[in-house]
């Protein structure tokens, strides 16, 4: 989980990360923490969407009106990692009219709501397989488009609305629908761990976590600080890193193998073995790469086969096996 939310830093066009399994194995937690390590970006002071300064196109209409009168001046803030919850209504999500100033001064002006404040962020949504499906299909129109359209009560708004999505859920509680989960890039199983070293690490830490959060945060800030140099360093490399014909051949038989549909399988997995090379320096992408990534880019794509009752991670580690020995 925490591999693929570092390929999703790296390169948002890898399509979000969706992480399925047991309670209590602390995904809610790992996902709030990635807030902490993102590197700082640059927008345009004043922006309600966050727009990027140096971007020429996917600006808000306002920031588009102030570059027609010269260069937009930018400040750095913090990356948004914003929450979704279950109960948010269709309002608070896409946003509406803001009521106060329409009283108080009878002005029809738009207040932006949860996708707004998500732009060149994350979106994360908890229990998302019991999301509701009117909020499932507006999340799948803005994540195709990446904008927003709001036309209610006599407005008409659209603005950028660019964020990686990212989902996490119990599957038994239900399942997701199909349309959404062939949105995510990257989906990974989540389990209680099986060591017992590693069950009395996580006790240790969130019990001194619980004690002392600032001395906590104190000690682990030189790690947090490593890992944001390097999600830095491999954003400025991953556009050198070169994936060969072969690599893509190997991508391309394995997706044959496994019975995909379409070609986002084979998208996904390049564009994550890539993210994975440039965070480990690498200048290419090898088979070492699409292995590591094989799994979570793949085990939601795969149809379902009476005659293998194999769960989809296992059909996928077998069929990396088969390709990659030949």
């Amino acid at each position: 989980m925490k591999l693929a939310l570092l390929v999703a830093a790296v390169d948002a066009s890898v399509g979000g990360v969706l992480a399925f399994g047991d309670r209590g194995t602390g995904k809610s937690t790992t996902v709030r923490a990635l807030a902490a390590l993102l590197p700082k970006m640059k927008a345009v002071i004043g922006c309600r969407y966050g727009c990027d300064p140096a971007a020429e196109r996917g600006l808000c209409d306002d920031c588009q009106a102030k570059q027609s009168h010269g260069p937009l001046k930018g400040h750095v803030v913090p990356v948004p990692v914003v929450d979704l919850p279950l109960g948010a209504t269709e309002d608070r999500v896409v946003g509406a009219l803001d009521l106060e100033r329409a009283l108080a001064d009878g002005v029809k002006a738009f207040e932006p709501g949860l996708l707004a404040r998500a732009n060149r962020g994350f979106l994360y949504i908890d229990e998302v397989n019991l999301l509701e499906d009117h909020l499932v299909d507006l999340l799948l129109d803005v994540a195709a488009s990446g904008e927003n359209v709001v036309e209610r009560e006599g407005l008409s708004v659209r603005h950028p609305a660019r964020f990686v999505l990212i989902g996490s859920g119990n599957p038994e509680e239900g399942e997701l629908r199909p349309q959404l989960l062939d949105r995510f890039g990257l989906s990974v199983e989540v389990r209680t761990p099986g060591e017992l070293k590693t069950r009395i690490e996580v006790v240790k830490r969130r019990d001194a976590f619980e004690r002392d959060p600032e001395g906590f945060t104190a000690h682990w800030k030189k790690e947090d600080e490593r890992i944001r140099r390097r999600i830095v360093a491999a954003r400025g490399r991953i556009a050198a890193v070169e994936v060969s014909d072969a690599a893509l051949e190997r991508a391309a038989k394995l997706c044959m193998a496994l019975g995909t549909d379409g070609l986002r399988g084979e998208l996904t997995l390049v564009r994550a073995a890539r993210a994975v090379a440039a965070l480990e320096g690498d200048k290419s992408v090898g088979d070492a790469h699409l292995r590591r990534v094989a799994a979570p880019s793949l085990r939601h794509r795969l149809r379902r086969n009476p005659l293998d009752e194999a769960v989809a991670t296992t059909r996928v580690e077998r069929a990396v096996q088969e390709q990659f020995a030949a």
